[in-house]
């Protein structure tokens, strides 16, 4: 008898963690064109984020929101 432990796949993998250890991952990139684009859309959309993040938190625009929201507080006080 060897020292090794038999390895074999589960019949039905009950747990999550075999059930993550036996999904075909490789098949899904392979065949469905999602996985395949996802990281291509990715790369070229987080620049884009990027900078509308930037433009919207930027020192200027903050101030006007809180200009906007003081104003906002006190005409709601007037009521």
């Amino acid at each position: 008898m060897s020292d090794k432990a038999v390895s074999r796949p589960m019949k039905f993998p009950y747990t999550f963690t075999a059930k993550i250890a036996q999904f075909p991952l490789k098949f899904y990139v392979k065949n469905n064109w999602i996985w395949r684009y996802y990281f291509i859309a990715l790369a070229v959309s987080t620049p884009v984020f990027y900078k509308i993040h930037r433009l919207v938190n930027s020192p200027e625009n903050v101030a006007r929101w809180a200009e906007i929201k003081r104003k906002e507080k006190e005409a709601a006080h007037h009521h």
